[in-house]
């Protein structure tokens, strides 16, 4: 089973495995970009992870009776399923292959670990931001709990409840696990390649602030904005 993927092998076909950051930071990779070194925790890890919960069926039976309308409900089902899902060991198998895909990058550098879904930017939904990340994990133990606490991460409340408006089936969304080496970067941005409020195609809009780009996408700081004709350039 392949349980971890290194960027220079994802393609866009391999979305199913990798999710939607996956498939794009390896079709990045192959076309010459200057992205930093990485791997993917494969969505087949997520399924074997999950199998190893003894009340696995029991929980998706409890997430399919949530509905939009009774958010203390959604509320206390997430918790359940995040609580019990954290209490569940990751497969020794699967502990193996991160480790030695993470040995092979070097263990001395500082790393980001992504939640990377399979139901990401599809053209009716988008579950932006609804899974975590965690950035600076050093050392394997941080490593191996943060790719956890990802996968854990598809059952957030919000998450619940965005699959649950959309009629997406709980168990039919799979979660891969992005990890990949941190750079320090003095200024960080977001560009949308057509206009997210006009639709305007010819627009493209990029929001930028210095040091990391978890602090915009965050609403920790007011990004500059820019807006540039992709026509002329202007």
């Amino acid at each position: 089973m392949t349980f971890t993927l290194p960027f220079t092998q994802i393609r866009a076909s391999h979305l199913p495995l990798v999710g939607g950051k996956g498939a794009n930071l390896g079709e990045m990779t192959h076309a010459g970009f200057p992205i930093p070194s990485g791997f993917c925790v494969t969505t087949i890890a997520f399924e074997q992870f999950i199998a190893n919960c003894p009340t696995a069926t029991d929980l998706y039976a409890q997430l399919d009776s949530v509905t939009t309308t009774d958010l203390d409900t959604a509320r206390q089902v997430g918790q359940h399923v995040r609580q019990t899902l954290l209490a569940v060991p990751m497969p020794p198998a699967i502990a193996t292959a991160v480790r030695q895909a993470w040995q092979q990058l070097g263990t001395d550098h500082a790393y980001a670990v992504r939640s990377s879904a399979t139901a990401e930017d599809l053209p009716d939904a988008s579950f932006a931001g609804q899974q975590d990340t965690y950035l600076n994990v050093i050392g394997e133990d941080a490593l191996l709990d943060a790719v956890r606490r990802c996968w854990v991460s598809l059952f957030t409340d919000r998450a619940i409840l965005y699959r649950v408006q959309h009629n997406f089936s709980h168990q039919d969304v799979q979660l891969s696990v992005v990890v990949q080496q941190m750079i320090m970067s003095e200024t960080a941005g977001i560009l949308f390649t057509a206009d997210p409020l006009t639709g305007h195609r010819h627009t493209a809009i990029i929001d930028a602030s210095f040091g990391l780009g978890e602090a915009l996408v965050s609403g920790l700081v007011s990004p500059d904005a820019y807006r540039v004709d992709k026509r002329d350039m202007t």
